[in-house]
């Protein structure tokens, strides 16, 4: 027969203690992610000052992972290994959807509500225009990118293009970033990708314009936003939206996580905002 002594109910009690602690760690810590629209590095950079900035105004430890692609930022606010990520707008109707509409968006930039995509070539390539494409090799940024796939391809198949006929090959390079190096170095003709992301490059100088520019601007959509999972308890929703709306540019701190983060400032959105993309995703084949 198995006897419990005194010794064995303090170790009892001892694992029973250093479990609770470790699981109210883990409750401490607000876990950030986000598509990775660039190398790992940029975004380290990039998301780095808004993860220290949540974590004086939410009172916790803020830590901040990239991930492999776009579907594993999906998948980790889904399966709520994370609790808040920048999701484009294509992911963010990926993520509603696989939730059964459990993703709750708090914020967006103010330059997503008219966001564009562009398509760049070789200045000396002769593609001047959609049509031009055609016979070429094409490449896209991630599969489940808005601006660097879904949006660029929905202005293709209205042109009348249909990409698997019409072109000799398309390419995904997975980040906007790479989208451009493979432009300049010649691996494509031409591609798509996020405007803001190419108006950096061309800020930096990292890109020639005399070299590989933009041939074809797209309409404004709605793009990206900062979202939560609805399990999330309602007073922490409100006290990271609120975080994030309080992002002013008049402060320095702050004003360079706007700059980093490509913002002018934070606004509300709502997932009304992203059922136009919802559809036209549908229409294409991509939900």
């Amino acid at each position: 027969m198995f006897t419990i002594t005194p010794r064995t109910l303090r170790a009892l009690f001892t694992c029973a203690v250093l479990s609770l602690t470790a699981a109210a760690h883990a409750q401490t810590v607000f876990r950030v992610t986000t598509i990775p629209e660039e190398a790992a590095t940029e975004q380290m950079r990039k998301f780095g000052p808004l993860a220290s900035y949540l974590e004086k105004q939410l009172g916790v430890k803020v830590e901040f992972t990239p991930v492999s692609d776009y579907p594993a930022a999906v998948e980790a606010l889904v399966n709520k290994k994370v609790d808040l990520a920048w999701l484009g707008g294509f992911t963010y109707v990926q993520a509603n959807l696989r939730s059964r509409g459990k993703i709750v968006p708090l914020a967006q930039r103010e330059e997503d509500t008219k966001f564009q995509s562009v398509f760049i070539a070789k200045t000396d390539s002769g593609i001047k225009s959609l049509a031009d494409m055609k016979g070429k090799q094409i490449s896209f940024g991630s599969q489940s990118s808005t601006s660097g796939h879904a949006m660029p391809r929905g202005v293709l198949v209205e042109a009348g293009i249909n990409p698997e006929k019409d072109f000799a090959r398309i390419a995904y390079s997975g980040a906007h970033d790479a989208t451009i190096a493979s432009v300049v170095s010649g691996k494509v003709d031409a591609a798509a990708l996020d405007i803001t992301v190419w108006k950096k490059f061309v800020n930096e100088n990292k890109v020639d314009t005399k070299a590989v520019d933009v041939f074809y601007t797209t309409k404004p959509f709605f793009n990206y936003n900062w979202s939560v999972h609805a399990d999330m308890p309602k007073a922490m929703q409100d006290k990271v939206k609120a975080a994030l709306l309080a992002i002013s540019p008049n402060v320095p701190e702050q004003a360079e996580i706007l700059k980093l983060n490509r913002a002018t400032r934070y606004i509300e959105t709502k997932p009304e905002n992203y059922k136009e993309l919802e559809a036209a995703a549908r229409n294409l084949g991509l939900l």
